[in-house]
């Protein structure tokens, strides 16, 4: 495992999980097959955050746009979930992991099954505070953006906001879960160097991590490894270094 400071771990990672699909055609096997394989992925990543001890680990599980895929996949990715909920909620329970969801949960495509297991396991966990493990599903960034502007306007509409108060904080608490705080760092698997409409909000100022490694074949060491690469970064927040080393704001 990389070697890391341990007074300097992020305290919320967010990671696109990528490749699966990749990882299954280099076996030739159906893309469904490297579903199935990141599941032991996210797993011992899991297992990594809370040896790491991080506070917030979000992964991106369903995009709003992932419902463009061949049907037989969009099917077995929902029952996939549905599966994975079962199998692993009491383990997670168990760990101390509070699980949290975010995403259009209403959105009738997802199927009701899906939509019961994720309450049942927020209500279970809700206690929990070991490691908030956050599931962004049927998730898209500048939905949840659209989706606060929308509560605003009607907020405002019925006099209950005044629209010349509304300021990064209206915006910031309308989000699908105002207490989870902005990700320090985004991990993206597989090569891409993009960021798939993932926390478009939240990752202003997200340190941005891209690996070649399929999600996959992912693991906790490589967590560690990407982790390293961000305490290595000097994050400055819009403020430039003077020649003496010092924020210049």
């Amino acid at each position: 495992m990389a070697d890391l400071d341990r007074d300097a771990i992020p305290r919320h990672v967010g990671i696109i999980m990528d490749g699966n699909g990749r990882w299954a055609n280099a076996r030739g096997l159906h893309r469904t097959a490297g579903h199935a394989a990141g599941e032991p992925a996210l797993f011992d990543v899991i297992e990594g955050a809370l040896d790491l001890g991080l506070e917030w680990l979000t992964v991106y599980t369903f995009s709003t746009e992932n419902w463009s895929r061949h049907p037989d996949e969009v099917e077995f990715l929902m029952q996939f979930n549905v599966d994975l909920l079962e199998r692993r909620r009491d383990e997670l329970h168990e760990m101390g992991v509070r699980l949290l969801f975010i995403g259009d949960r209403d959105d009738p495509r997802v199927p009701d099954p899906v939509r019961s297991r994720m309450t049942a396991a927020e209500e279970l966990t809700k206690d929990n505070r070991t490691l908030n493990m956050v599931y962004a599903f049927n998730y898209g960034g500048r939905a949840e953006i659209a989706k606060a502007a929308r509560r605003i306007a009607i907020e405002a509409a019925a006099d209950d906001l005044d629209p010349a108060a509304v300021n990064i904080e209206t915006v910031a608490r309308r989000m699908y879960l105002p207490e989870m705080p902005d990700p320090d760092l985004i991990i993206r698997t597989s090569g891409e160097y993009r960021t798939s409409n993932f926390l478009v909000w939240q990752a202003a100022y997200s340190e941005l991590v891209f690996t070649p490694v399929l999600w996959p074949d992912f693991d906790r060491d490589e967590l560690a490894r990407c982790i390293a690469e961000y305490q290595g970064r000097d994050r400055r927040y819009g403020g430039a270094v003077d020649s003496l080393g010092e924020v210049d704001q």
